[in-house]
């Protein structure tokens, strides 16, 4: 059974080791860390919100959500790697979701790595658009947005 709770001020270092874990992966095919797993999460989770899935106690997958002006934007999705293709990543999408229908947000944004194709994937098989592409020294960045009913 999944249970969600926000993180605190204590949770920073489980934060951090959980997104290291989901994003490893990534490193061969960026070659390079992606942003998430160089990021102060003390400050990410003093600042922003972030939403922990909880299995048995144990730390499954993390979301954090940034209150913009008018939507709200997914900063960062990580599921423990053990626990991939669960649900997990999808259940914390739709709870973001739920957060911003909450907020009276219309929209929900977020943004990957064109190299992260399956995570491209899911999130259109979600409802996501592709709003813009841009290239930097880092890749390309896919910018992504679902309008909410």
């Amino acid at each position: 059974m999944l249970a969600i709770r926000r993180a605190e001020a204590a949770d920073a270092a489980a934060v951090r080791a959980l997104t290291r874990d989901a994003y490893a992966k990534w490193v061969p095919v960026i070659g390079r860390e992606p942003k998430p797993m160089t990021a102060n999460y003390e400050a990410a989770v003093r600042l922003n919100r972030v939403d922990m899935a909880m299995i048995d106690g144990e730390l499954a997958g993390l979301i954090e959500t940034i209150d913009r002006s008018d939507h709200l934007l997914i900063e960062n999705v990580a599921v423990a790697s053990r626990r991939h293709r669960q649900g997990i990543g999808r259940a914390l999408i739709a709870y973001a979701e739920g957060v911003a229908k909450e907020a009276g947000y219309p929209e929900v944004r977020l943004y990957t790595n064109q190299r992260f194709e399956a995570n491209v994937q899911l999130y259109l098989k979600l409802g996501y658009a592709i709003d813009r592409e841009e290239t930097s020294e880092l890749g390309v960045t896919v910018y992504m947005s679902k309008r909410l009913t």
